[in-house]
């Protein structure tokens, strides 16, 4: 699985992409919490597993179970996640006070923010694992190649053809027609219009593909060979989840330095 440099590298360019794009309401402070959740976070388990093995057996076998429970993308969030977040909380604060990261606005990480960093990292760091663990036969990267067809070449099902286009379609007619030149808009507005517009083609996407895998008796290819089931669950849930909880710790625009975060 990747070690500690990708983890670290991949999360924290992202976290500096974000930084950039909003002009600091993603703060260093964000860019640390998130990075090490991202790499240090569900290995915790594995670190004890190994400390134990050097102090003794019985530590050891402690630590191999806790391994099991924390080295989950979403059981380090049920386990970690608020003890966590009240340590980040008070870490933020004491960096600020001592001087030795910029939060930018002036103001510490609230308890709040710091969760939902713990969860973003957390599925960022199984981003990587899923893809490149286990020499490719891991559970998550086989369910999602599972949901192609690999018997022999697809035979070509008009009605897939029909529903996969129409969506397709919808999906840049809608764009085009949310996002067109008019008097006054908002782009805050048309950007949210626009994702609820993704959501919405992703999710009847999601729900063609799966009826023809899971419903249809016996299975149809729903896009041809393309596992496309698969690819669409594991993005949404490791890469735009963690990247959207990322986007909701942010500072907020008014965020003034007499503010104190909850």
């Amino acid at each position: 699985m990747p070690g500690p440099g990708p983890h670290l590298m991949y999360t924290m360019a992202s976290g500096l992409a974000l930084t950039t794009l909003t002009s600091g309401r993603f703060s260093p402070h964000h860019t640390l919490f998130y990075t090490i959740n991202a790499f240090f976070g569900p290995d915790i388990g594995s670190f004890s597993e190994w400390l134990g093995s050097i102090l003794g057996s019985s530590l050891q076998l402690l630590g191999s179970s806790l391994a099991d429970y924390i080295h989950d993308p979403f059981y380090y969030i049920l386990i970690l996640g608020l003890p966590l977040c009240v340590l980040y909380a008070w870490v933020s604060k004491i960096l600020l006070q001592w001087k030795l990261l910029d939060s930018v606005s002036g103001l510490p990480l609230s308890r709040r923010q710091c969760f939902l960093l713990v969860s973003a990292g957390s599925l960022s760091h199984f981003f990587l694992d899923h893809l490149f663990e286990e020499n490719g036969h891991s559970s998550v990267y086989t369910w999602i190649l599972s949901t192609g067809w690999w018997k022999n070449r697809a035979p070509v099902n008009p009605d897939a053809v029909f529903v996969v286009g129409f969506l397709c379609t919808c999906l840049i007619g809608g764009f085009i027609y949310l996002n067109r030149v008019k008097p006054s808009k908002s782009t805050r507005i048309q950007s949210y219009k626009s994702s609820k517009l993704v959501v919405i083609i992703a999710s009847l996407y999601c729900v063609w593909c799966g009826s023809q895998i899971y419903m249809v008796n016996p299975r149809r290819p729903a896009v041809g060979e393309e596992a496309d089931l698969g690819v669409l669950v594991f993005l949404a849930t490791y890469f735009f989840l963690p990247h959207w909880f990322c986007i909701l710790s942010m500072n907020p625009k008014d965020q003034g330095s007499d503010q104190l975060p909850v």
